[in-house]
């Protein structure tokens, strides 16, 4: 047994309340190392000779990355403070006592040598996330290139390669005439890149907070925009570009003009005066990646802090949004995050915080900043196995267990699980424009748990490299568009939301086969039960009858719902299936 493999703290990574009076036990420990663990637990008050309130509970193994198992219980509990200890089991039948960080050969008895947990403590700090949002459909629109109310001439619209200056006069009004377009898709959460006031065409450099650009139209556009998607049942969720500025930010104007006599000198990170920032060398101003073009703002500063998230509440008052993207999220201190999700939530309890972050977010995500982040790692894991074949189909599912074992119960089935962004070439010009591979991907974020996160045009096999091409004008006409990828998208959806087990169903079987590239999971969920196949690679793969095993019945001749054809155990090239039980 690897001892120094074996994790738990005491504290809400490990110990957390999903509601008043339950609560769910981790325990991380080497991969495919422990047999068997069981949580003991006992009332600390209450003396045993008085009432016996020992309890014990085998854990559940949910999850497994590259080194380690994830084993998780849940408990139904009415005390004032829980004692607990872990009792594990090796592959050997060696057992093991694991209380408050020390190992015992014997069943620990004396409530010093366990672990803590004050229930109602761990209430209070409970993470409270939006209940709307789980496994909800995200689309994100960059403003200036998804739709124009005006008369765009073809060839200016359709212009590829895209530049940065292209303006192509997309407006808030051109994305309300499209409202049909998102519901008939499936879309449940429209995302906005940045909207407000801005010299750029991608608007990453606010001037003025509180106007919305006019190249996009104002804020009665914004509100008629937020009314019609609540009519039809979607959240809008607004660009926070709170990091930093543009130069003529008024702050930052007044700074240029006074000097440390401006009373907005300690809104910015400013080393010297002036502020210089001359291409190919490091500014004398803190900015977003040393790009003079925009100061970060200094959010430790409390006039500052209290400015901004005043902007937060601004918009969500006047419009009715229904949540912020965090932009640069990670770059910004915990301190302020805790001061804004709190303001934003006593303006809406529901409302949501995304952000952005290329990384894992684990200390943003305790509950009382962030309710979720935009899910590089399952972008990063899906262009490895899908697009670069980089990967196995174990490597694959390993990221996204990491994740799951590391990560808040309610937090996993709101991850925005994206395939390529504003931010990123486009997923089918990373994969050399093969169309079957962006069906797979498609595949892989509509088939899983979390927030698929659609970047406009992909529904129609939009392609486009590095930004700035990647943004280039959405395919409205017809002949741009491909018709077979946009069915995919909408049957994929569809299916999604007419079969919950997909997202909320119990994993029972799982299959890996790295050889063939083959990918094989079975959920349930009140007596429906749904097995997903996935082949990431060319060519043709026969299923073996392992994997039928595993899944416990035999799925050939029956209806792969996705194609409506019968099922004869086998999948083509980069293929998927979804057999309905």
């Amino acid at each position: 047994m690897e001892y120094s493999a074996i994790r738990h703290e005491a504290d809400k990574h490990y110990c957390f309340a999903l509601e008043k009076g339950r609560f769910l036990f981790r325990i991380q420990a080497k991969r495919d190392d422990i047999e068997k663990v069981v949580l003991h637990s006992r009332d600390k008050y209450i003396p045993l000779e008085r009432f016996d309130s020992r309890q014990k509970t085998v854990m559940e193994k949910v999850a497994s990355d590259r080194f380690h198992d994830y084993f998780e219980a849940e408990l139904k509990m009415d005390v004032i403070c829980l004692r607990y200890f872990f009792e594990l089991t090796d592959k050997e039948g060696k057992t093991v006592h694991f209380g408050n960080g020390e190992f015992y050969q014997e069943e620990i008895e004396s409530i010093h040598d366990m672990f803590d947990c004050p229930q109602n403590l761990r209430e209070e700090e409970r993470f409270s996330v939006p209940k709307w949002a789980k496994n909800k459909i995200v689309y994100q629109i960059f403003p200036s290139r998804f739709a124009s109310s005006k008369a765009v001439p073809e060839e200016k619209w359709y212009r590829t390669p895209i530049g940065h200056m292209d303006d192509l006069q997309g407006d808030l009004r051109g994305i309300m005439e499209h409202m049909d377009h998102f519901k008939e898709l499936g879309v449940d959460v429209l995302y906005l890149t940045p909207i407000f006031k801005s010299d750029s065409t991608h608007k990453y450099d606010t001037i003025d907070y509180y106007q919305i650009d006019p190249s996009f139209g104002t804020e009665a556009d914004l509100k008629e925009l937020v009314e019609k998607a609540h009519v039809f049942g979607m959240k809008v969720i607004l660009d926070g570009v709170f990091n930093h500025t543009s130069p003529k930010f008024f702050a930052f104007a007044d700074v240029i003009e006074k000097g440390k006599e401006s009373p907005y000198w300690d809104w910015y990170y400013i080393e010297d005066y002036p502020p210089v920032a001359k291409r190919y060398e490091k500014p004398n101003f803190k900015c977003f990646a040393y790009y003079g073009g925009m100061p970060k703002l200094n959010l430790q500063n409390p006039e500052t802090a209290d400015y901004v998230t005043k902007i937060g509440q601004y918009w969500m008052k006047a419009c009715g949004i229904d949540g912020w993207r965090l932009d640069v999220g990670d770059e910004i201190s915990h301190i302020f995050w805790k001061k804004f999700r709190k303001a934003i939530r006593e303006v809406n309890p529901e409302a949501i915080l995304i952000g952005e972050i290329w990384h894992f977010a684990g200390d943003f995500l305790e509950g009382d900043e962030w309710d979720s982040v935009m899910n590089y790692d399952f972008f990063t894991a899906t262009q490895k196995l899908v697009a670069k074949e980089s990967i196995t189909v174990s490597q694959f599912m390993e990221s996204l267990e990491h994740l799951r074992g590391n990560l808040h119960n309610d937090v996993y089935p709101i991850l925005w699980n994206l395939i390529d962004s504003h931010d990123t070439a486009r997923f089918l010009h990373v994969c050399g424009e093969k169309k079957e591979k962006l069906k797979l991907a498609a595949a892989l974020q509509l088939l899983l748990p979390g927030m698929p996160f659609i970047y406009y045009g992909d529904e129609y096999g939009m392609t486009g490299g590095d930004d700035p091409d990647c943004r280039r004008g959405m395919v409205w006409d017809a002949k741009y568009q491909d018709a077979d990828m946009y069915e995919w998208y909408r049957k994929l959806i569809q299916l999604r939301k007419a079969h919950p087990t997909l997202t909320e169903g119990k994993e029972v079987a799982r299959w890996c086969d790295d050889e063939k590239g083959v990918l094989v999971w079975t959920r349930k969920l009140e007596g429906e039960k749904v097995t997903v196949l996935v082949h990431a690679k060319d060519g043709e793969t026969e299923l073996s009858e392992v994997v039928m095993d595993t899944v416990g019945t035999s799925l050939v001749g029956k209806i792969n719902v996705l194609t409506g054809n019968v099922f004869d155990g086998s999948l083509g090239a980069y293929g998927a299936a979804v057999i309905i039980e």
